[in-house]
C-alpha cells in the first residue's frame, strides 16, 4: 500500500490551487463468485481490484478522480488535474501525516476464504440445492450463489490521517421457483456476514435451500390477495426493508443536505410513533453491514436515529456535514475506489418494544400478515413506496389463516413511522445490498414484528 511519505506528497500537491481538504483511498480487494443452475456450475469467477482514489474539497465544492496506477508519477499527476479543476495555482502547505486512526478489530475471521478451494465452496452450495429441490415435485428450478470479498483499504487525508483496514465478507444465495401449469412463484434467502469461511459452521446451507422452496411452494398455492386499507403485521428480519427505504435513506445527509427528504430541519421532531425506536449502528461484531471504520476513516458508531419517535440523528459525511454544520457519524461508505463516498446505512433497524408477535396478531380482526418482503421501489424525496410481499397470510380474528400472493404494500414513510402502533421482541436481521450514489455496498436490515394500524395494500 501507499507509503506515508508518498501519501503526504500527494497530498500536498492536491492543495496547489487552494483546496481545503483532501483525501486519499486506497483499495485492494480479491473477491470470489460462483453460480449453479439444476446443479450445474455455470459460473467461476475469481478477481482482483486494485486502485487509488483522490478527492479534494474546496468549500463545498468537490473533484474525484481515480487511477488503478500507483506509481507516484501517475498518483501526482492525477492529484495535480484535479486539483486545477478547482482553480488556479496557488502556494500549497506541506500535510504531515501522524493522526492514525485507532481501532479495535471486532470482527474476527478463522478462515480466509481465499485459502478455500472451490471444490470445497461448491460442496456447500450443493448441500443449499439438494435442499431446495428435493422440496416438492412443483420446484422446477433452483439457483444457488456464492461469494466471497477480502478488501484492503488505506486511507490518508490532510487532517493527518494515515490508516488501514481489512474487510472479509461472505456470503450465500438461493433462489427456487415453483411452477403449475403457467404459474411460477419464486422464493429467496441471502445469509452472510462479516466473516471468512467459517460463515457455515453458524448457517445451515440446507435450511435456507428448504426455507426458499417453501416460500415458493407456498405462494404457487395462495390465492390472490384482497386489496384495500387494512391492518398489517410485518414479520422481523427482512421486514425491515421498509424502513430502510422509505426512511433510512432520507436520514442520510446525502438528501438532508439539499432538502430532498420530508425530514430535513426536523431534529428534536416527532416524526414516529412514540413506540418506535431506530437506529444504525456499524459495530455489531461481524455483522454484514458492519465497518471497522468507514470510508473517510471516521470509526464505526451506533447511532440512534429516532428514539420514542423523536429524530434525534441523521447519518453523516464529511462534505454534507459541512453543509450541514455536522460532524461526520462514521457512516461515509463506497462501494470502490472508482466512487466518491457519501452518507450511507450500515446495520439498520427498529428496535425491540414491549409487545409480542403473538399479540400483534391477535389483536387484528381483518388484516394481513406479512411474513417475507420482498423488493420495491421508493421516491427518497417524499418517502412513497411501493413494496412487494413475498410471503402473505391474512388474518382473521386474531388468527393467521390462509396464504395469499400479489400481496404489495403502498404508503409513505412518515405517515407508516406513525402508523406502527404495536414493537414485539424479536428482532431480526436480513443482509442484502443497497444501491446509491456511492455504489452497491452490504448493509443488514432489520426489526421486531411490528404492527402498522393502516395501510394500503395492494393486491388482484
Amino acid at each position: 500500500m501507499i507509503s506515508r511519505k508518498m501519501a503526504e506528497a500527494i497530498l500536498t500537491k492536491c492543495l496547489v490551487t487552494g483546496g481545503d481538504f483532501a483525501e486519499i483511498f486506497e483499495e485492494d480487494s480479491i473477491s470470489n463468485s460462483i453460480g449453479i443452475i439444476d446443479n450445474k456450475v455455470e459460473n467461476a469467477l475469481g478477481g482482483r481490484t486494485y486502485g487509488v482514489g483522490i478527492r479534494i474539497f474546496k468549500g463545498f465544492k468537490s473533484i474525484y478522480a481515480y487511477t488503478n496506477d500507483n506509481t507516484l508519477s501517475s498518483l501526482m499527476d492525477t492529484a495535480y488535474k484535479a486539483a486545477l479543476a478547482l482553480g488556479e495555482l496557488k502556494e500549497a502547505k506541506n500535510i504531515i501525516l501522524n493522526n492514525t486512526v485507532q481501532f479495535k478489530n471486532i470482527h474476527k475471521i478463522e478462515h480466509y476464504p481465499n485459502a478455500i478451494g472451490f471444490d470445497k465452496k461448491i460442496g456447500i452450495m450443493k448441500i443449499a440445492y439438494k435442499n431446495a429441490k428435493e422440496f416438492n415435485s412443483d420446484i422446477s428450478q433452483v439457483s444457488v450463489s456464492y461469494m466471497d470479498k477480502d478488501q484492503k483499504v488505506l486511507i490518508a487525508n490532510t487532517e493527518g490521517i494515515y490508516t488501514e483496514d481489512r474487510r472479509v465478507r461472505t456470503r450465500l444465495a438461493i433462489s427456487a421457483v415453483a411452477s403449475k401449469e403457467n404459474e411460477n412463484q419464486t422464493g429467496f434467502e441471502g445469509p452472510g456476514a462479516y466473516k471468512g469461511f467459517e460463515l457455515f459452521n453458524d448457517i445451515d446451507p440446507a435450511y435456507y435451500g428448504k426455507e426458499a422452496a417453501r416460500t415458493a411452494y407456498t405462494m404457487l398455492h395462495a390465492k390472490n390477495c384482497p386489496a384495500g386499507k387494512m391492518t398489517v403485521a410485518i414479520d422481523n428480519g427482512f421486514g425491515g426493508v421498509i424502513f430502510h427505504e422509505a426512511c433510512g435513506h432520507s436520514l442520510e445527509a446525502t438528501s438532508v443536505a439539499k432538502g430532498n427528504s420530508v425530514f430535513a430541519d426536523k431534529l428534536g421532531q416527532q416524526i414516529a410513533s412514540s413506540k418506535v425506536t431506530a437506529i444504525d449502528d456499524g459495530t455489531i461484531a461481524n455483522s454484514w453491514g458492519s465497518i471497522n471504520i468507514d470510508d473517510e476513516g471516521n470509526p464505526a458508531k451506533k447511532n440512534v436515529l429516532i428514539e420514542n419517535g423523536i429524530l434525534k440523528a441523521y447519518m453523516v459525511d464529511k462534505l454534507n456535514g459541512r453543509r450541514m454544520g455536522m460532524e461526520p457519524t462514521g457512516n461515509s461508505r463506497r462501494q470502490s475506489y472508482k466512487f466518491a463516498p457519501t452518507s450511507r446505512m450500515t446495520n439498520t433497524y427498529i428496535a425491540n418494544g414491549k409487545d409480542t408477535k403473538e399479540q400483534i396478531i391477535a389483536s387484528i380482526p381483518d388484516g394481513l400478515y406479512a411474513k417475507k418482503m420482498g423488493g420495491g421501489s421508493v421516491n427518497p424525496v417524499t418517502g412513497e413506496f411501493n413494496f412487494a410481499v413475498s410471503e402473505g397470510y391474512l388474518v382473521k380474528n386474531g388468527v393467521i389463516q390462509e396464504p395469499v400472493r400479489g400481496a404489495c404494500l403502498i404508503g409513505k414513510g412518515s405517515e407508516v413511522l406513525m402508523n406502527i402502533d404495536m414493537v414485539s421482541d424479536n428482532l431480526g436481521q436480513a443482509q442484502g445490498m443497497c444501491g446509491s450514489s456511492s455504489g452497491s455496498i452490504p448493509v443488514n436490515v432489520g426489526q421486531p414484528t411490528i404492527r402498522v394500524k393502516e395501510i394500503t395494500v395492494g393486491g388482484r
